[in-house]
């Protein structure tokens, strides 16, 4: 299950609806360990593609370096579909290896009055080559807080 904050999910379908028609991508990080997203990190779609995405490489360095400064992980990868439903195409799962444990949430920004959010767990399988074969996709609940009032 992922437990996300409302803001949280602004900010990611946020970033989709303005990067489309392109791919949007990004991460949310948390304190190590605690399987707990809070910080919001959106990252450059290198390919800049309705179809594909890639982070930009000099941020994706600066991002490793901070989240081991700030002594954080990876809770959430995101990125999201243009035309097609939000769920984990098979190029999604085979590139799935950067985060492994992370939750990977997808939002689909094909249709302009509503959007899709959900997340997966792509779990099992080999890397091999800096990618992921024979990986199962296990769609997870999504639980959405309001902020503490």
């Amino acid at each position: 299950m992922l437990t996300i904050a409302r803001a949280l999910v602004d900010q990611i379908v946020a970033h989709a609806r303005a990067d489309h028609p392109d791919e949007a991508c990004g991460v949310v990080t948390g304190p190590a360990g605690a399987d707990r997203p809070v910080r919001f990190v959106p990252m450059t779609n290198a390919e800049r593609s309705p179809t594909f995405y890639k982070f930009d490489p000099v941020e994706l360095l600066k991002l490793d370096r901070e989240v081991d400064d700030l002594d954080e992980e990876i809770v959430i990868v995101y990125h999201s579909h243009t035309a097609t439903e939000a769920y984990p195409s098979r190029t999604d799962v085979s590139y799935a290896a950067y985060a492994p444990d992370a939750h990977y949430v997808l939002v689909s920004t094909r249709d302009e009055t509503e959007t899709e959010f959900r997340s997966f767990r792509i779990v099992g399988g080999d890397f091999e080559g800096g990618r992921r074969v024979g990986a199962e996709v296990v769609e997870e609940e999504v639980v959405v807080v309001e902020p503490a009032g």
